[in-house]
């Protein structure tokens, strides 16, 4: 059965009301959805789980490995309790946040100052007078004047410098303030055992300020898994100015990165996200880590059937930096066009990746640490891209039962696919992410021969390749044992 040629750069499509249903997510899969986004903020545990469970049969039924990235809330701070309606501020007005819980609005008369709680109201201890308060991604803004109580009757008094009306459950943002919640909340800490129990593929950690938010969700998942070693990936959000200072040991302890515009867009001035975003891809590159450019990237698409051309570029762009992935979040989750926005950044990505083949003039280099760490099989991967050069190969394959091989080809940032072989669903479906790597399903070779044989006849069967094609593969001898891809073989394809 002829398939289309893989997609080099991974596509990340939210679930939600506009894609839960069997048809969608096959067609979502078919346009090239790889990973599936559930975002642990929205919904309860059941709904959790029949998202799971129909990514999986879908995937089964297409044949096409799809990878569930499962999303932690993080210590997100929220508006408490707000009247039907909403409480709508303006400028100059003052307004105070209180620890007790209330439902704001219900007692506002007059001049009086309106008055909110929140879900975190140990912030009124952290939050200094001169610091901003940030409602809704910053549509409304204040700034705290000053402290006034003791203990339980501690208050902040703000000044609203941007009005607007506030509803229950609304983000708060403190950019110029260090809050010192745990990265995993309560709630986190419940999603991380359901992910656990139900093998999801991925975990992003959100609102990630230090290495060791990241250490303290590594040990808990290791303690968790039957297998320490294969834990499941953890996915840093770089969302807050802290995170920047922390950036190379960040990337040093996380397996994936995401560049989380949305909050990072809110915390930080406008003009750096851009410069914020390079800056981490290129860290990540230099770790030989993923990293996913993600927030309204196609937002328009929410509810019109095509994107804006800045919405393009912003993709394109992303790509041209060196995203391992892009994520699409509200256009797939509640847009009413979610086929046709996976659609649209699939033809982005193909189109850039088209480009970047025919602009390459320039020589790969492998991941600085990886260098500085002497790994052989990383030293390989690189010398696999020299070979593809000079032999102007098309598709690579490689034998990579627990997805090693494919993790260190993907780091060289080939611009051809990469057919990863292994017998194992789990490492198939965390090799989703990886730039330029399709999983396949394969039944453990006998030998090298063995192997080169059925991704030959594979890639044929496919539509990758034709008669007559050079395609360099990669294994290590004995086939199968991890640790040992030793070997390079070139074949030219036989029919």
């Amino acid at each position: 059965m002829t398939h289309a040629m893989p997609i080099l750069t991974k596509i990340i499509a939210t679930l939600g009301p506009a894609s839960n249903d069997p048809a969608t997510l096959i067609r979502l899969i078919e346009e090239g959805a790889r990973v599936f986004r559930i975002n642990f903020s929205h919904g309860k545990f059941e709904d959790f789980e029949q998202l799971l469970l129909a990514v999986r049969r879908v995937s089964e039924e297409t044949g096409i490995a799809a990878g569930v990235m499962g999303d932690l809330s993080g210590p997100k701070i929220r508006v408490g309790k707000v009247r039907d309606g909403g409480v709508t501020l303006r400028v100059g007005q003052q307004v105070e946040f209180q620890r007790q819980p209330i439902v704001a609005g219900d007692n506002l008369s007059g001049d009086s100052p309106a008055v909110f709680s929140s879900t975190y109201p140990a912030f009124i201890d952290e939050v200094e007078p001169g610091n901003r308060l940030l409602i809704d991604d910053g549509a409304i803004r204040m700034l705290v004047t000053e402290k006034t109580g003791h203990d339980d009757d501690k208050r902040l008094i703000c000044n609203v410098t941007v009005g607007g009306v506030v509803t229950t459950a609304k983000g708060i943002n403190l950019p110029d303030t260090i809050i010192l919640a745990p990265s995993l909340t309560e709630h986190d800490l419940k999603c991380v055992d359901w992910a656990v129990r139900h093998g999801v593929d991925f975990l992003a950690l959100s609102f990630v300020r230090r290495a060791q938010d990241i250490r303290e969700l590594k040990t808990l998942l290791s303690q968790s898994a039957q297998d320490p070693s294969f834990a499941i990936p953890i996915v840093a959000k770089i969302e807050k100015p802290q995170a920047i200072n922390e950036l190379e040991e960040i990337v040093h302890e996380a397996d994936a990165l995401m560049v989380a515009r949305g909050d990072l867009g809110v915390e930080m001035d406008l003009p750096m996200v851009p410069v914020i975003q390079k800056r981490i891809i290129a860290a990540a590159h230099d770790y030989g880590k993923p990293v996913i450019v993600a927030t309204q990237m196609l937002q328009s698409m929410i509810e019109s059937s095509s994107p804006t051309r800045a919405e393009v570029n912003d993709v394109a762009n992303a790509i041209y930096d060196g995203a391992d992935a892009v994520m699409l979040s509200g256009e797939t989750a509640v847009g009413k066009y979610p086929v046709q926005a996976v659609n649209i950044m699939g033809l982005i990505a193909k189109t850039t990746q088209r480009d970047l083949t025919e602009r390459s003039t320039r020589d790969s280099h492998p991941p600085a640490r990886l260098v500085e760490n002497h790994y052989r099989t990383a030293a390989l991967a690189h010398g696999v891209n020299v070979v593809v050069r000079d032999l102007d190969a098309q598709i690579m394959g490689v034998w990579s039962q627990r997805g090693g091989g494919a993790r260190y080809l993907s780091q060289n940032r080939p611009l051809i696919p990469i057919i990863a072989a292994s017998s194992d669903p789990v490492v198939l479906r965390r090799m989703t992410m990886l730039y330029a790597v399709t999983p396949v399903l394969m039944d453990q070779p006998k030998s090298l021969e063995d192997f080169a044989t059925k991704i030959s006849r594979l890639i044929l069967d496919r539509g990758w390749g034709q008669k007559g094609d050079q395609v360099v593969l990669i294994a290590g001898e004995p086939i199968g044992t991890p640790g040992a891809t030793n070997t390079l073989l070139i074949r030219q394809l036989d029919g």
